[in-house]
């Protein structure tokens, strides 16, 4: 029986902490891995919040079609460790249940690559510039919009060919 390789591994990033870079070139359109963790409601999400006090505005939750949320800082995976860009060689697809979320090359990706994908952050806040210094981007791409939150039309465009879920932030309590 063949021993299977994993498509990715994870060590230090240059772009932001860690990362996960691909272990061997990978094809386009290849499931590398899917993004794992606790399902949550969007109240757990928003009590848990921040989960870092001294880095409120790090998450690793997804948001899904069925109406939860994936915890990945718990029971999460490698997948967690993907870093966002603006010129993303990876894109993060819901199934058609709504309950699962996998990351998908783009195009082909070679090996010692970093794995990137538009994070495009969704949040109930008002987009302020503070905001989205909150969330700014460290990608460096000539297109970068120099934060990790989806862009208005981005957040509310809807693919019927390819599902994408959103990566999500808690709002803030209420005082």
């Amino acid at each position: 029986m063949a021993t299977r390789h994993p498509w990715h591994l994870v060590r230090a990033s240059t772009l932001h902490g860690t990362g996960v870079f691909a272990a061997r070139d990978i094809p386009a359109e290849t499931r590398i891995l899917e993004y794992a963790g606790r399902r949550i409601t969007p109240e757990q999400a928003d009590a848990h919040w921040p989960v870092n006090p001294d880095d409120p505005y790090h998450t690793f939750y997804f948001s899904l079609g069925c109406g939860l949320v994936i915890d990945g800082g718990r029971r999460g995976n490698d997948a967690r460790w993907i870093n966002h860009s603006c010129a993303p060689n990876c894109e993060a697809r819901e199934n058609d249940e709504g309950t699962r979320v996998a990351i998908y090359a783009l195009h082909d990706i070679p090996a010692g690559a970093e794995l990137l994908y538009d994070y495009g952050l969704i949040t109930e806040e008002k987009l302020t510039p503070a905001l989205k210094r909150h969330y700014r981007c460290l990608c460096g791409a000539p297109a970068c919009r120099g934060t990790m939150l989806a862009e208005a039309r981005q957040a509310s465009k809807k693919s019927p060919k390819r599902k994408k879920p959103a990566h999500t932030s808690p709002r803030k309590p209420a005082k």
